[in-house]
């Protein structure tokens, strides 16, 4: 039987969190594990780079349950409540295939001037892609503006980063790659920390976060 709640999937065999917390920034990818592949890899190392605090949920790797973003309520874990009492801003690591979109990384969230500063940082570094800020640009349904999402739910509210496969190294691009983390995926992560760490820098200039 599926989850329907955030307590019932932390309930689940398999399931794990993780928490660590540094500053207010935050990067979060609670599709992680076997679900949404290389995603709390991706947020961890992000978080690790600029200082950043992280959370993450992952999944068992054998058909492992997808329970929709917005069920993630911190009011059933102790450490997503302890991770959003701490940060104030979030990037949320998300895995999304969609034909079209092979080479799209889609910027949803709430907090729409750290969603362009988050491109900005990315675009040099992964000239192979297509960074969609525009939120009118992203599918209706891979927008992240809905006010349960977790990635709402800081003060300053924040980023919903979808992921296609290529850039995480989870597509047949990749298939003889033997080096660890792709290219791609390491440019990906260095942005997002630069992001991440220059954005404490500039925040308080912005007259609106949200």
């Amino acid at each position: 039987m599926s989850p329907t709640t955030l307590a019932e999937l932390l309930a689940m065999d398999g399931v794990e969190e993780e928490l660590t917390l540094r500053s207010t920034f935050g990067f979060m990818a609670f599709h992680g594990g076997g679900l949404e592949a290389v995603t709390d890899t991706i947020a961890r190392a992000a978080a690790e780079k600029a200082g950043a605090s992280y959370y993450g949920v992952l999944h068992p790797k054998d058909d492992p349950p997808h329970l929709p973003s917005t069920r993630f309520q911190p009011d059933e874990s102790t450490a997503m409540q302890t991770f959003f009492d701490h940060v104030d801003v979030v990037v949320t690591i998300h895995g999304f295939g969609r034909r079209g979109l092979f080479t799209s990384l889609l910027l949803g969230g709430t907090n729409r001037d750290l969603a362009s500063h988050i491109a900005a940082k990315l675009r040099p570094r992964l000239p192979a892609y297509r960074l969609i800020d525009d939120v009118d640009a992203i599918p209706k349904n891979l927008r992240g503006l809905h006010p349960d999402n977790p990635v709402n739910l800081p003060r300053y509210g924040g980023v919903q980063i979808e992921l296609p496969p290529r850039v995480r190294g989870s597509s047949p691009l990749w298939w003889d790659w033997e080096g660890g983390l792709t290219p791609h995926t390491e440019q990906l992560i260095e942005g997002l920390a630069e992001g991440a760490a220059s954005w404490s820098t500039i925040s308080n200039s912005l007259p609106n976060n949200r």
